[in-house]
């Protein structure tokens, strides 16, 4: 069913929910009790959840019956602003379909002139100020929807960043949209790194599923770690559970990523055996690299393509080798960044 055809359903609807649209509400038992989220419907089979107080990142994601994210053991948890200490990060990491990382240090723990920073920021651990919110209008044809909030990475006398996050689509298509403002509201130079952890797991991720990306894998200290499942297969293929990957098992890709002629980088995963995609893109000159982690553990078996400003060497490695962005005060960077789910014959045709 075409939903953008309004001739199938004009005059056939008393509310736009019928078709999809955005729903808030508060989580009211476990560790994530009165977290504020927002469930979005596409109408397209694609619904996912948006949690405001961790930064409006996105949680749950599913297309038709099929997950599209992992969900870590944590799951939904309320954010812990500040108990991001050395890798405190983890205790709380939901997993997710997007978990932000920044908006000052993304990477290990560390410590240099600007102080210590924990693993991966403190983005995600940070509540959203919702901005608006817009539905779509059946009786105008209006099928955009909209949401919009504000986060703060802030301290007295300084660094003070603020992000402005959009996320949006339209009733009938399959994609998630996001554009992020970041700017420096302070009055000095202040350090800047993103990295959009997108975290996939089982039914989308299973044994066999294409990884897609074009580009040059990047040498880093840590390649001998890989597997050997990755040694023949270079991070194109999803591997099976291994015991390898128990505890902190990892491997890592550091991937300078092919844009196309208009700019854009495209990157995701196929399962061609279930005819379900995710394709993702972002720019290249606003996100020049691209990370591929993949922990197949057992019982904690996911994968994440990640785009973002810096490989995740952290904020103390990226000023010492001269890459790390100083946003001038009133100064902003925009990132936009682009989820679609795929499926049918559009599956075998990405790659």
């Amino acid at each position: 069913m075409n939903l953008s055809d309004h001739a199938s359903w004009k005059y056939k609807l008393s509310n736009s929910h019928q078709l999809g649209g955005i729903e808030t509400s508060v989580i009211d038992n476990g560790p994530g009790r009165g977290v504020r989220i927002a469930w979005v419907n596409t109408g397209t089979g694609l619904r996912y959840k948006l949690v405001l107080d961790r930064g409006m990142d996105i949680l749950d994601a599913f297309h038709s019956q099929h997950s599209l994210a992992w969900i870590s053991h944590a799951g939904m948890m309320a954010p812990q602003l500040f108990g991001n200490k050395g890798i405190e990060w983890l205790r709380t990491f939901g997993g997710g379909l997007l978990t932000t990382c920044g908006l000052s240090n993304a990477g290990p723990p560390n410590e240099d002139e600007g102080g210590a920073k924990g693993l991966h920021g403190n983005y995600s651990n940070s509540a959203a100020e919702l901005i608006s919110i817009k539905q779509p209008d059946i009786f105008t044809g209006d099928l955009d929807f909209e949401i919009v909030a504000k986060v703060r990475e802030t301290s007295t006398f300084g660094p003070s960043l603020e992000m402005l996050r959009t996320i949006s689509g339209t009733i009938g298509s399959a994609e998630i949209r996001i554009q992020d403002r970041v700017t420096n509201r302070g009055n000095t130079p202040a350090p800047h790194m993103l990295l959009y952890h997108i975290n996939c797991g089982w039914p989308l991720i299973d044994e066999g599923t294409r990884i897609i990306w074009l580009g040059e894998k990047k040498p880093k200290a840590t390649d001998a770690n890989n597997t050997d499942f990755n040694r023949k297969h270079e991070f194109t293929r999803c591997a099976p559970p291994m015991d390898a990957h128990a505890g902190f098992g990892e491997d890592v890709a550091f991937i300078d990523p092919k844009a196309g002629e208009n700019g854009q980088v495209v990157c995701g995963y196929a399962n061609d055996s279930l005819a379900l995609a995710l394709k993702i893109s972002f720019s290249k000159a606003q996100m020049p690299w691209l990370i591929n982690w993949q922990h197949w553990g057992k019982n904690e078996y996911v994968t994440a393509l990640e785009p973002a400003t810096h490989p995740p060497i952290g904020q103390a490695a990226a000023r010492e080798n001269g890459t790390l962005i100083l946003l001038e005060p009133g100064e902003s960077r925009t990132y936009d960044l682009r989820l679609e789910v795929l499926t049918g014959k559009e599956v075998g045709e990405f790659k």
